[in-house]
């Protein structure tokens, strides 16, 4: 569909529609004076406008791409979602994320083919910007300087556009060191002509090359972005969100080596785990805050602090809606949410999350959902204006990568692993002195790792992290999925009453919904039926 989107462009003079988009929809995010009376050369005639067009890209990250276009696809809202619904741990409650969540998804359904629509989108007006900017240096209306940071930024988002389309829709890179199909990776603009020409002459790459491709952007990205981006702050990319984007990248490719250097440029060496919050970043400033809750619950939506190394901005005038914005979906109904999302016993239940854990009662709450009551979250809690802004990067996620990578490394249990996984869980502890992680607590090394897993699991509840973690790990044997696919879940609309009766610590739970195995072709999303069709040398995903 992203081909035939361009199809439709040509006919309409792409190389001034696609810019024109760039500078119209900085419109709803700067609330400035229309800019679809610009021609694609007048928009990087002046330093201002071509902020403005930079500023468009991030608003297509957002939202606003060619389907679903007002439901927060790719990162304004759906990144959270369908990363969610994918996994086990949030159950879908009604039939709005029931294709995702059962995983009955074919190559024309909703999500899956505005998630690549979207993405691709976005990617594409990046491209455009990047070419912009560098003319505009050519001609002396931006700096070199200015035009390399722009660049930069504009590779950092394609970076993380490519990286979301290969866990949806492409095996992970530990089948067979990354020998299977990946997603096209387009770094150029493609505007009709001979760039359309070339896009219908280049099949899938392997994930590997995708891989490589993504490692290049981001290398430019963190030798080009400034270390605090006054532009905008964590709102634009910075130097530490394209250091811990690579952490996460080869965390998910198994170079656990090459992730522990990047965690390094940003993690000190000494942590201080009787107190988390007072440990800074290297690069950026960025700590934990010092409560699990405190980037979330505010009255007004989530709050931007120093945890957060990159997030996607909403506002109550450009968000997700009532159909795609964390707070409407996730929120309970009696505090104005749907209640389409609750939190699964599978996860609720488990007596690895400590019962007296203060995450259970700070961002957590016995709650009204579309079909009774259940354990939903306040992670997002803007339920009339709907702009909370969506966390990518958190600083959280970063320790815990760097447990991961170091607990993977090394041999037996690693002690700088244990603190490491201590930063982020220490703050959510009652009883810091008896229930704080030692070494001795983990008899081997799969333990400390499983530790780690499960604590990723809990910390990033209900931020859309799930799915990606299910894709790097299901043939991982220390991970323990099983059948090694898609975990089973409760089944969809399965958490009901009024008396969370499915709901306690250490309860049973039924997993009537059976599990997906790593084999089947249902692991992964298929390529849209209009890519296929318009661009014939993309091969779809075997069985769809």
């Amino acid at each position: 569909m992203y081909t035939m989107n361009i199809f439709k462009n040509i006919q309409k003079n792409a190389a001034l529609l696609l810019i024109v988009v760039i500078a119209a929809s900085c419109e709803k995010v700067l609330d400035q004076a229309p800019y679809s009376a610009f021609t694609d050369e007048s928009v990087f005639t002046t330093s201002d406008r071509a902020t403005l067009a930079l500023n468009g890209v991030y608003d297509a990250a957002q939202t606003g791409g060619p389907s679903l276009a007002g439901r927060g696809y790719p990162f304004g809202a759906a990144t959270i979602e369908q990363g969610d619904n994918r996994g086990e741990d949030m159950v879908n409650l009604q039939a709005f994320y029931q294709i995702t969540y059962q995983g009955t998804y074919t190559p024309a359904t909703a999500n899956n083919v505005s998630m690549w629509d979207n993405t691709y989108s976005m990617i594409n007006k990046a491209n455009i910007a990047i070419e912009g900017f560098k003319k505009a240096s050519a001609a002396g209306i931006l700096t070199a300087a200015v035009a390399t940071q722009f660049e930069a930024e504009c590779r950092f988002l394609r970076a993380l556009g490519h990286h979301e389309l290969l866990v949806h829709f492409a095996r992970p890179f530990l089948d067979g060191a990354g020998a299977q199909l990946g997603v096209p990776y387009r770094d150029y603009a493609v505007k009709g002509g001979e760039t359309l020409e070339k896009l219908q002459k280049e099949p899938r790459p392997k994930v590997s090359e995708t891989y490589a491709k993504l490692l290049e952007d981001l290398k430019f990205a963190e030798d080009n972005l400034p270390v605090t981006n006054s532009g905008g702050a964590i709102f634009r990319a910075q130097k530490s969100a394209a250091i811990a984007l690579k952490q996460r990248v080869y965390l998910h490719m198994g170079q656990w080596a090459n992730a522990v250097a990047a965690g390094n440029q940003l993690i000190p060496a000494t942590l201080n785990t009787a107190n988390p919050s007072a440990t800074k970043s290297l690069i950026g400033n960025h700590n934990l805050m010092s409560t699990p809750n405190g980037s979330f619950g505010f009255s007004t939506g989530n709050n931007v602090t120093a945890e957060n190394l990159f997030t996607i901005k909403n506002d109550p005038l450009d968000n997700g809606s009532v159909n795609g914005a964390p707070a409407a979906m996730y929120g309970s109904t009696d505090l104005l949410g749907r209640g389409l999302v609750c939190v699964s016993p599978i996860i609720w239940n488990n007596t690895g999350w400590l019962e007296d854990d203060k995450r259970r009662t700070t961002l957590y709450r016995n709650g009204g959902s579309a079909i009774g009551r259940a354990i939903m979250t306040t992670k997002y809690t803007d339920y009339s204006g709907r702009g909370d802004n969506t966390p990518i990067i958190r600083f959280a996620e970063v320790l815990l990568n760097q447990a991961e990578a170091e607990a993977r490394a090394a041999t037996g249990v690693s002690a700088r692993a244990v603190d490491l996984l201590n930063m982020v869980r220490n703050r959510s502890l009652n009883t810091l002195a008896t229930q704080e992680y030692k070494a001795a607590d983990f008899a081997d090394q799969t333990a400390l790792i499983r530790a780690i897993l499960l604590e990723r699991r809990i910390e990033f509840l209900a931020e859309g992290r799930r799915w990606p973690d299910i894709h790097r790990l299901a043939q991982d044997p220390i991970a323990a999925l099983r059948p090694g696919g898609i975990p089973a879940k409760v089944t969809n609309g399965g958490v009901t009453g009024t008396t969370l009766a499915q709901y306690g610590f250490g309860k049973a739970v039924t997993t009537a919904q059976a599990a997906i195995p790593y084999s089947d072709f249902r692991f992964i999303w298929p390529i849209p039926a209009l890519e296929i069709t318009t661009n014939p040398v993309i091969q779809q995903n075997p069985g769809y």
